[in-house]
């Protein structure tokens, strides 16, 4: 699904969020891997799983053209440093859910943009009639949860010793989610 930009002006910057389009997908690759080793919040070490431009390009063309999926890409003076995805799934008994993920530059963390992302999600998520967004978080991730928390979200379970982090321990994953 394809979504109208918004401007957003935080804190002295201004920034948009848009749909990606497959000329991004170049940049995305890139931001993809330094996002990775910029926090221990997201599933994987820099490299990992690694996307080129092309596979780029298939995801973002698959997203704009599904009903069940939105790709959102943030702006700031025409260099994309962050993005989002709900994914949907066709099996028609998940087929009321969409899945959200969310990562940002940890430079512009502090200006809202998780938020902004965050909210155009849901918009479009309760205007395509889902019914319920998931999500996952590291329990130590505090601010994303009381985000998610404010935006509806519940915390629904918890897979324990779910992710191993540098420092050699295991942590657990925060399951939530928010009913339309």
């Amino acid at each position: 699904m394809v979504i109208n930009q918004q401007i957003y002006h935080v804190k002295g910057l201004q920034y948009i969020i848009r749909s990606a389009a497959t000329s991004d997908a170049d940049e995305l690759s890139h931001l993809r891997v330094q996002l990775d080793g910029e926090t221990e919040n997201l599933d994987r070490e820099p490299g990992e799983g690694y996307m080129d431009k092309a596979e780029f390009e298939e995801l973002i063309q698959r997203d704009a053209e599904s009903e069940r999926n939105l790709f959102l890409v943030t702006v700031v003076h025409s260099r994309i440093i962050g993005y989002s995805r709900c994914e949907g799934n066709e099996l028609k008994r998940f087929s009321h859910k969409v899945e959200f993920g969310v990562c940002v530059a940890k430079e512009f963390w502090g200006y809202g943009i998780g938020k902004g992302l965050l909210q155009q999600s849901i918009l479009w998520a309760d205007g395509a009639g889902m019914k319920k967004m998931t999500l996952n978080v590291l329990e130590t991730n505090k601010k994303a949860i009381g985000l998610y928390e404010k935006f509806g979200f519940e915390v629904e379970g918890i897979l324990k010793d779910d992710k191993l982090l540098s420092d050699g321990k295991y942590y657990n994953t925060v399951v939530m989610g928010r009913f339309a």
